[in-house]
């Protein structure tokens, strides 16, 4: 049965909802757990730093793995099928976390939980892009990408409060209940057909695009530079808090983050759809620049979470808009590989970033260091200029066209 043109300009669905919760849950479970592994596996193995890092980031590595390989094949398999894939695995990895007996099985079960949350999140990112209508697709994008900026306030809140109250089997069991609500509740999702392919478009020739979508590298390697300026602030946060005294503050960060995000999407959403992705990019910029440069002059508890609002308000936004960029570039049959590659990119500069930057903090100490990304965000409005910037008016007024 076809949908009246009412119901198909409808963004709050069920389907809509159900595939934000699960995303949230997934997102929840992986903030969860980075906050408390590397603890886990130092208290149960006696495993040195630089092993706890490994167990932290081999799960990013995974992910990465996980989305480049099913961003090629996910429209083969199918989007819900390819859903029920990723999910079953999330569920069987989160339960090997009770078998964890030796910091190299550890490393392994990390990474197949990381490779797993690849698979169910590129599906569900896939998914909500197929069904938010075209007309509100970045206003979509802005909410269901809420999802997960609610769930980085209150995975590591809830990691850290059950380190400090029960022990790791909870924890475990707990995600592993998590995992399966996200399971059940995708039985009720339900993802509209595919239309048929022509011969042409079907045809099968191995190349960088059975990969990557090329239409999306440019605006995700944008998102590339920022994630990797963000991860400063998500992997040293507490870092920083404690050699300037403020531990206590550093706390209520990401729960301040997380309501500027809150309060800003519905707005920037709408914005990007009627207006364009320039006038939320460009103000997104400024406000992550000022953010970090505040971060790097903090010395008392408003200043820090002064920071958490402007990066809130820019980090929070270039992520979910350089999103609905790749996607609203994108042919509805590529939808699958053009998420792929946006997460792979953001994920890149939020897994290596924390790496390539341990390298530079002892030499300049942090305060530094944010200033110096606060330059790099600002050349990174620059770079984005020249790959979209100022050709997006000519994009909007196209869609608005073809839409009319």
């Amino acid at each position: 049965m076809r949908k009246s043109n009412k119901q198909a300009e409808k963004l709050w669905t069920k389907d809509f909802i159900l595939v934000s919760l699960i995303n949230f849950l997934l997102t929840l479970i992986f903030y969860l757990l980075i906050v408390i592994i590397a603890v886990y596996s130092t208290d149960k193995f006696q495993a040195s730093v630089s092993q706890a890092g490994l167990v932290t980031g081999i799960f990013i590595i995974g992910t990465l793995l996980g989305r480049l390989f099913i961003g090629r094949v996910i429209d083969d398999i199918g989007r819900k099928k390819t859903l029920f894939i990723g999910l079953t695995a999330f569920v069987f990895t989160t339960l090997l976390y009770f078998v964890s007996f030796t910091l190299p099985l550890l490393l392994l079960i990390r990474f197949l939980h990381g490779v797993s949350l690849g698979i169910a999140s590129t599906a569900t990112g896939t998914i909500v892009a197929q069904i938010i209508p075209d007309r509100k697709k970045a206003e979509g994008i802005g909410y269901y990408s809420m999802s997960a900026a609610l769930a980085t306030a209150i995975g590591p809140f809830t990691g850290l409060f059950m380190m400090q109250h029960t022990n790791f089997e909870l924890i475990f069991l707990l995600c592993t209940l998590l995992s399966v609500v996200c399971f059940s509740v995708a039985f009720l999702v339900e993802v509209p057909a595919l239309p048929i392919l022509t011969t042409s478009t079907k045809e099968k020739k191995f190349s960088l695009a059975d990969f990557v979508e090329p239409k999306a590298l440019p605006i995700a390697l944008v998102a590339f530079i920022v994630a990797l300026c963000y991860s400063s602030v998500l992997s040293f946060i507490n870092s920083y808090a404690i050699e300037i005294n403020l531990v206590s503050t550093a706390s209520f960060f990401f729960i301040v983050y997380a309501v500027a995000v809150l309060v800003s999407r519905p707005f920037t959403g709408q914005l990007l759809d009627i207006k364009g992705a320039n006038y939320v990019m460009y103000p997104a910029f400024v406000f992550f620049v000022i953010g970090l440069i505040t971060l790097s002059f903090t010395h008392a508890s408003f200043s820090l979470l002064l920071s958490g609002v402007f990066i809130g308000f820019g980090f929070g936004n270039l992520q979910s808009s350089t999103q609905a960029i790749a996607i609203k570039l994108t042919e509805p049959h590529r939808m699958g590989l053009a998420t792929s590659t946006f997460f792979i990119f953001l994920d890149g500069g939020l897994g290596f970033g924390p790496y390539l930057l341990g390298f530079v903090i002892p030499i300049i100490g942090f305060r530094k260091l944010y200033i110096i990304l606060g330059f790099v965000v600002l050349l990174t409005a620059l770079i984005y200029h020249f790959l979209h910037g100022k050709h997006s008016l000519k994009i909007v007024s196209s869609i608005s066209k073809n839409n009319a």
